[in-house]
Protein backbone atom coordinates (compact mmCIF):
# COMPACT_ATOMS: atom_id res chain seq x y z
CA UNK A 1 0.00 0.00 0.00
CA UNK A 2 1.75 3.21 -1.02
CA UNK A 3 0.92 6.39 1.73
CA UNK A 4 0.27 9.66 0.23
CA UNK A 5 2.82 12.03 2.18
CA UNK A 6 1.02 15.75 2.21
CA UNK A 7 4.67 17.35 1.77
CA UNK A 8 6.26 15.39 -0.23
CA UNK A 9 10.45 14.96 0.30
CA UNK A 10 11.94 18.82 -1.60
CA UNK A 11 14.48 17.11 -4.46
CA UNK A 12 15.06 20.77 -6.41
CA UNK A 13 17.73 22.57 -4.81
CA UNK A 14 15.80 25.92 -5.41
CA UNK A 15 12.88 24.77 -3.76
CA UNK A 16 15.01 23.80 -0.71
CA UNK A 17 16.93 26.63 -0.22
CA UNK A 18 13.34 28.41 -0.36
CA UNK A 19 12.32 26.21 2.59
CA UNK A 20 15.51 26.44 4.39
CA UNK A 21 14.90 30.58 4.23
CA UNK A 22 11.57 30.32 5.40
CA UNK A 23 12.35 28.05 8.39
CA UNK A 24 14.68 30.62 9.76
CA UNK A 25 12.64 33.61 9.18
CA UNK A 26 10.12 31.39 11.50
CA UNK A 27 12.46 30.95 13.95
CA UNK A 28 13.66 34.54 14.15
CA UNK A 29 10.19 34.96 14.82
CA UNK A 30 9.29 32.69 16.79
CA UNK A 31 12.48 34.05 18.96
CA UNK A 32 11.45 37.09 19.14
CA UNK A 33 8.05 36.61 20.18
CA UNK A 34 9.49 34.11 23.15
CA UNK A 35 12.33 36.93 23.82
CA UNK A 36 9.44 39.61 24.02
CA UNK A 37 7.27 37.39 26.89
CA UNK A 38 9.65 35.77 28.66
CA UNK A 39 12.35 38.14 28.41
CA UNK A 40 10.97 41.27 28.60
CA UNK A 41 13.28 44.45 28.92
CA UNK A 42 12.38 46.65 31.81
CA UNK A 43 10.39 50.07 30.97
CA UNK A 44 12.92 52.81 31.65
CA UNK A 45 12.30 55.19 34.63
CA UNK A 46 8.73 57.36 33.99
CA UNK A 47 9.49 59.53 37.25
CA UNK A 48 12.26 62.04 36.16
CA UNK A 49 10.63 64.79 38.95
CA UNK A 50 13.35 66.77 40.54
CA UNK A 51 11.34 66.02 44.30
CA UNK A 52 12.43 62.54 43.90
CA UNK A 53 14.44 61.24 46.22
CA UNK A 54 15.10 57.44 46.10
CA UNK A 55 15.37 56.04 43.10
CA UNK A 56 15.35 52.03 41.32
CA UNK A 57 18.08 51.38 38.80
CA UNK A 58 16.22 50.26 35.86
CA UNK A 59 18.49 47.16 35.17
CA UNK A 60 18.02 45.44 38.92
CA UNK A 61 16.21 41.70 38.44
CA UNK A 62 12.71 40.71 40.11
CA UNK A 63 14.18 38.37 42.25
CA UNK A 64 16.85 41.03 44.04
CA UNK A 65 13.34 43.66 44.34
CA UNK A 66 11.76 40.93 46.12
CA UNK A 67 14.58 39.90 48.38
CA UNK A 68 14.37 43.85 49.65
CA UNK A 69 10.85 44.02 50.08
CA UNK A 70 10.76 40.72 52.21
CA UNK A 71 13.18 42.53 54.29
CA UNK A 72 11.14 45.83 54.02
CA UNK A 73 8.35 44.23 55.26
CA UNK A 74 10.48 42.56 58.40
CA UNK A 75 11.59 45.90 59.56
CA UNK A 76 8.45 47.13 59.77
CA UNK A 77 7.05 44.07 60.96
CA UNK A 78 9.31 44.40 63.93
CA UNK A 79 9.25 47.94 64.45
CA UNK A 80 5.19 47.75 64.87
CA UNK A 81 5.58 44.93 67.16
CA UNK A 82 7.83 46.53 69.21
CA UNK A 83 5.05 49.19 69.06
CA UNK A 84 2.61 47.41 69.53
CA UNK A 85 3.07 46.58 73.11
CA UNK A 86 3.95 50.20 74.32
CA UNK A 87 0.42 50.96 73.88
CA UNK A 88 -2.96 50.61 75.17
CA UNK A 89 -6.72 50.45 74.11
CA UNK A 90 -7.97 51.38 70.66
CA UNK A 91 -4.20 52.75 69.90
CA UNK A 92 -3.02 49.53 69.84
CA UNK A 93 -5.46 47.65 67.96
CA UNK A 94 -4.72 50.16 65.47
CA UNK A 95 -0.92 49.38 65.27
CA UNK A 96 -1.53 45.72 65.39
CA UNK A 97 -4.30 45.28 62.45
CA UNK A 98 -1.10 47.45 60.70
CA UNK A 99 0.94 44.53 61.80
CA UNK A 100 -1.06 42.15 60.44
CA UNK A 101 -1.27 43.59 57.32
CA UNK A 102 2.40 44.09 57.22
CA UNK A 103 2.99 40.13 58.24
CA UNK A 104 0.40 39.07 55.40
CA UNK A 105 2.56 41.18 53.08
CA UNK A 106 5.30 39.61 53.82
CA UNK A 107 4.17 35.91 53.60
CA UNK A 108 3.01 37.13 50.43
CA UNK A 109 6.40 38.37 49.33
CA UNK A 110 8.50 35.23 50.68
CA UNK A 111 6.23 33.18 48.69
CA UNK A 112 7.24 34.79 45.40
CA UNK A 113 10.13 34.52 46.68
CA UNK A 114 9.93 30.92 46.99
CA UNK A 115 8.47 30.44 43.52
CA UNK A 116 10.52 32.75 41.46
CA UNK A 117 12.90 31.42 38.98
CA UNK A 118 16.50 32.68 39.23
CA UNK A 119 17.85 33.76 35.79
Amino acid sequence: MVKITPNPPVTDEHESRVQSARNKKLDEAANRALDFYLNPTPKNETSDKPDTIFRIAPDVDSECLLVNLSENLASANAMLSDLAFDLEGSRRHVVLGILQVVELSELLANRVLDVVEVR
